[in-house]
């Protein structure tokens, strides 16, 4: 089984709060990725709480943003309406909570990849792939630079670099 892993398409990172042009230009491209894919598609979703600038990245990062039940937090319309599993909730950047969910997929069907596409790829993105790389040592992990945006496309080209020697395939730069 093949998955693809969306990650954080959600409206604050797109055209909301902490949105950016990159971050609107890709959104076709997630879209046609999902739809070509031959696989499962899972995803996840940033979420805070009224606390948020009370936590530790609220403090280093003091804008509000995917606060949940918010528009904001919710994945935008055209991603969400072809993803046909529940996303997994991130109170952070990474998940470790996914790479449970991954670990529990692989006994049950053995995992061939996956694949990462998504918001912001020089944190969000970056956090999950170690992640899986993590979870499934043995999986290939790839990030679709073309389906990826970050804060700025100089981060979003060295989060690029910093993948690879972590053995992490770096498609479409």
């Amino acid at each position: 089984m093949k998955i693809l892993l969306v990650i954080d398409m959600q409206n604050d990172f797109i055209d909301g709060a902490l949105g950016t042009k990159e971050a609107e230009a890709i959104v076709p491209k997630v879209r046609e990725r999902i739809k070509s894919f031959d696989g499962a598609v899972l995803a996840t979703r940033d979420t805070h709480g009224a606390d948020y600038l009370k936590t530790q990245e609220g403090k280093n990062l003091p804008v509000k943003h995917c606060l949940k039940g918010s528009p904001g937090w919710e994945i935008r319309r055209e991603i969400a309406e072809l993803i046909k599993t529940e996303p997994i909730d991130k109170p952070s950047f990474g998940s470790a909570e996914l790479g449970d969910v991954l670990k529990a997929l692989d006994k049950t069907e053995k995992i061939e990849s996956v694949t990462l596409v998504g918001l912001c790829t020089d944190i969000c993105v970056i956090s999950n792939a170690m992640i899986v790389k993590a979870a499934l040592p043995e999986v290939p992990v790839i990030v679709d630079a073309a389906c990826c945006a970050g804060v700025t496309p100089e981060s979003h080209r060295i989060a690029l670099e910093a993948m690879k020697p972590c053995q992490i395939t770096i498609e479409n730069e």
